[in-house]
């Protein structure tokens, strides 16, 4: 295990929207960006100015979400796609095998990118990709839904530009590859995920133990640092992701009023950064260090995922990360950690693996045998 405390860090490649925009970025900075010896992550900047405003109000509806009333949030759980459609809490296993109850998640099929009334075609064998989605009642999470869906369409139409630019690099140098490839894997799924998350506020009955709770920081040489989120690759082409908020909802309890729920939701105030400065996304580099990696708030990131790395033949690479919550102290009371992930998957017919012929399908199954 590496250490949490590299000397120099290394930094995150970054690029700007219109470099993706013009075809500019060199090929230098996708192999720094996702390449063997990368960290397999991106930033994008210069991003639409109303991106941090729908960042901004989607992560601060999480909180509301996460403390709707247990039976109402009960609706919105969807068992027959795994608990992978709509609210999911308690389902997910730690490295313990105790159920995670520190994080909630909801979930969202991204189908709509492909126009507002398509809907994602059945698959039984796949029920977490395919399940219709579950949204909350207008009277309760009012523009939750249309919030989700405008900042989701803005990631993924990023993410096309990400997928251009691999193209490109890809033509160059991979014999016979198929020029365009991925940007169509990514622009034409519909199996694209979105996570909504919620690490909630630790309770004082929790300072010392599971669920991401530490009263002390990990050991440099510790396997118990990747305690939000465990240690993984993802398995789709590109992961969209925001950088997170932290709300003190002791301070500001996510209460939806009760008076008019006509009413936009009140805007929650969210600190301006971690209250513990370890806490945050921390990646394996290939030279056994582990970096923590930073997203501005007002940019995205792109981490790469495993159906990249087979549809690239290996040229760009899936890198292992996690997430740390740090240390629990008295300042991290009452603060939960709000983020958004977007999964880039692509449809089940596609082909990820040329040499061998394997679809998405195929290897979905091969990912799932390896948890079963």
């Amino acid at each position: 295990m590496g250490s949490l405390t590299a000397q120099e860090p290394r930094k995150a490649v970054v690029v700007s929207l219109e470099e993706l925009k013009r075809f500019s970025v060199p090929f230098e900075s996708l192999e720094e960006a996702f390449g063997p010896s990368s960290l397999g992550i991106l930033i994008v900047k210069d991003l639409p100015a109303k991106f941090l405003e729908l960042r901004h109000k989607l992560l601060f509806y999480a909180s509301y979400l996460a403390n709707l009333p247990p039976e109402e949030l009960d609706t919105l759980t969807c068992p027959s796609a795994n608990y992978m459609s709509g609210w999911s809490h308690g389902k997910e296993a730690l490295k313990s095998g105790s159920c995670d109850t520190l994080k909630g998640s909801y979930y969202v099929n991204c189908a709509f990118y492909q126009g507002k009334d398509v809907t994602v075609p059945p698959s039984p064998e796949f029920p977490e990709f395919a399940a219709p989605n579950v949204w909350p009642s207008e009277t309760s999470l009012r523009g939750f839904r249309e919030t989700f869906e405008e900042l989701c369409t803005l990631i993924i139409d990023t993410a096309v530009l990400v997928a251009r630019a691999c193209d490109r690099y890809a033509s160059a140098h991979i014999e016979n590859y198929q020029a365009g490839y991925l940007e169509h894997v990514v622009k034409t799924s519909m199996f694209t995920k979105a996570r909504l998350l919620h690490y909630f506020p630790p309770e004082p009955s929790s300072m010392d133990g599971e669920n991401g709770n530490q009263v002390e920081p990990p050991a440099a040489d510790s396997s118990d640092h990747d305690s939000w989120c465990a240690t993984h690759i993802d398995h789709g082409c590109l992961t969209g992701l925001t950088s997170a908020i932290y709300v003190d909802e002791a301070k500001y309890p996510p209460k939806i009023p009760a008076a008019d729920p006509s009413k936009p939701l009140p805007a929650l105030p969210f600190l301006q950064s971690p209250p513990d400065p370890a806490a945050g996304l921390y990646i394996h580099a290939r030279d056994s260090t582990i970096t923590k990696v930073s997203i501005p708030p007002d940019c995205l990131a792109f981490q790469t995922g495993e159906a990249l790395q087979l549809i690239t033949g290996g040229k760009f690479r899936a890198v292992p990360h996690f997430v740390s919550a740090g240390a629990v102290g008295k300042e991290r009371m009452g603060v939960a950690r709000n983020n958004l992930a977007v999964f880039t998957q692509p449809n089940l017919e596609e082909v990820v693996d040329r040499e061998k012929g394997t679809t998405i399908g195929e290897f979905s199954r091969e990912v799932v045998s390896r948890f079963g």
